[in-house]
C-alpha cells in the first residue's frame, strides 16, 4: 500500500464545460488558494488542469488525477478506460483515481484489466471511487491503495441515500485492513466534517463545499426561500 497522501483535507478543484469556472487558470488559482489554506492534497480533472495546477503549487502537494468522460455504452464515466489511465500516467499526478464500482465499463474493458495495467506501467499509487460496500471489499482485493466514497448515493443502488453516509464511513474504517479509507461526498458543513472524523476517517475529500460559488450560492438562497420573511411558508404550502 502507497501512502501519498498525508492525513488531512484534500479539496477536490474542478469544474466541467458548463460551469463558470471552466478554462483558463481558475481552477489552478483555487488549488493555490486551497493550498494556501492548509489543504495537504489536490483532486483534479483532466490532465491540462493536473498539470496546470502542479506548475502553479510548484509540486507541494499531491495530486489526485482523473479523467471524466462520457461512453455510450456504460454509466462509469471517471477514468472508465485504458486509454484515459494512460493519460494519467503521463500526466503531473501522484495518484490515479478510477471509478470502482462493479457496473460494466466501456468496451467491454474490466477493473482487473485497468489495475494490471496501472501496476505494470506506473508506481503511481491507486484510489478506487466506490458505492458500496461489495465494491470496497472488491477494491482492497484488486490492491487499491486508497478506497474512497466518492460515489455513494450516486450510483442507480445506492442513489437516495443520505450523504456524507458516517455509519457507512465507519464501517469501511472498520473492516478494510490493507487500504486507506477516504470519505467524500456530501460533506457540506463543520458538523459534517465532524462526524466524519469522530467516526476515525483521517483522510477527506471536499469540493463543491469549497470550490464551486454557484452550488454554494445556491445553498443560502434556499435558505432564503425558506424564510417567513421572503415568502417560505406560501411557497411551501404551495
Amino acid at each position: 500500500m502507497k501512502e501519498v497522501i498525508p492525513r488531512g483535507l484534500v479539496v477536490s478543484c474542478q469544474a466541467l464545460k458548463h460551469e463558470p469556472l471552466y478554462g483558463g487558470s481558475t481552477i489552478a488559482k483555487m488549488a493555490e488558494a486551497a493550498r494556501q489554506g492548509g489543504a495537504v492534497g489536490i483532486r483534479a480533472n483532466t490532465v491540462r488542469d493536473i498539470n496546470a495546477i502542479n506548475r502553479r503549487i510548484e509540486g507541494k502537494l499531491p495530486i489526485i488525477g482523473l479523467i471524466k468522460r462520457d461512453y455510450a455504452d456504460s454509466a462509469v464515466y471517471i477514468t472508465p478506460t485504458r486509454k484515459e489511465v494512460k493519460a494519467l500516467i503521463g500526466a503531473s499526478c501522484a495518484v490515479i483515481a478510477m471509478d470502482a464500482t462493479l457496473r460494466p465499463r466501456p468496451n467491454g474493458e474490466t477493473l482487473e484489466e485497468l489495475v494490471r495495467y496501472a501496476r505494470a506501467h506506473t508506481d503511481k499509487a491507486l484510489m478506487a471511487d466506490i458505492a458500496t460496500f461489495e465494491e470496497a471489499k472488491n477494491a482492497e482485493r484488486l490492491g487499491f491503495d486508497y478506497i474512497s466514497t466518492t460515489l455513494r448515493s450516486y450510483t442507480e443502488e445506492t442513489r437516495g441515500i443520505a450523504i456524507p453516509d458516517v455509519g457507512f464511513c465507519r464501517r469501511l474504517k472498520e473492516e478494510i485492513a490493507s487500504a486507506t479509507v477516504v470519505a467524500e461526498g456530501g460533506i457540506h458543513s463543520f458538523m459534517e466534517l465532524k462526524s466524519i472524523l469522530d467516526a476515525g476517517i483521517e483522510h477527506v475529500i471536499i469540493g463543491g463545499a469549497i470550490t464551486r460559488p454557484q452550488n454554494i450560492t445556491s445553498y443560502f438562497v434556499d435558505i432564503f426561500n425558506q424564510s417567513p420573511a421572503f415568502g417560505g411558508e406560501e411557497r411551501i404550502q404551495a
